[in-house]
């Protein structure tokens, strides 16, 4: 009895998932398609249902996968503030940290974006991301002002990678002073 031997790839899932982003990147959610994504991937197109069992499976896990990475580095950003340090300068810090050098991410949210207007499970993706990002700024800001500082940091990130204006990080920082209160009305 001859059986076929199994070829162990641990590591396809997330090839297929990186492959399935640098995609969308690219030529956007249209472009990242089961043929696009295994060709990318370096995996049999066969096995794409294995992993995942229609392409919005995979698009929405793609998505995850951006939403987890961006909320891990504005968490980090976030992280224990040393003594005296006024936690509007992190809000700054996570503008310019997602505003310079994050192309490709701006892009991949843009798609995200577009797909939550269509479709609720998008949404409801970029509803826990907000969640946890909001999770993490109550560490420094209160409750009741979290929803808008974090709607202030997508909006000017946003805006930093569509305006043709150079990115000017005094200009960022001014913005945040003046619109989130001093640390010392704030408690």
């Amino acid at each position: 009895m001859t059986g076929r031997v199994r070829r162990s790839d641990p590591h396809r899932r997330e090839r297929i998932i990186e492959a399935a982003l640098d995609l969308i990147a690219q030529h956007g959610a249209p472009g990242a398609t089961y043929r696009t994504v295994a060709a990318a991937a370096d995996v049999p197109l066969g096995s794409m249902t294995y992993h995942f069992p229609t392409r919005d499976d995979m698009l929405l896990a793609a998505f995850q996968r951006l939403a987890d990475d961006q909320w891990a580095r504005f968490d980090r950003i976030l992280a224990e503030l040393p003594e005296g340090e006024d936690p509007r300068e992190r809000v700054v810090q996570l503008i310019v940290t997602h505003g310079e050098g994050y192309g490709r991410d701006m892009i991949l949210s843009a798609e995200l974006y577009a797909l939550a207007v269509r479709d609720v499970r998008y949404r409801e993706l970029i509803q826990g991301w907000m969640n946890r990002s909001r999770g993490s700024l109550e560490r420094h800001f209160p409750a009741e002002l979290v929803a808008t500082i974090d709607a202030l940091q997508e909006g000017l990130v946003l805006h930093s990678h569509i305006s043709t204006e150079p990115f000017d990080i005094e200009r960022i920082r001014q913005a945040v002073y003046r619109l989130i209160p001093e640390p010392s009305i704030l408690r």
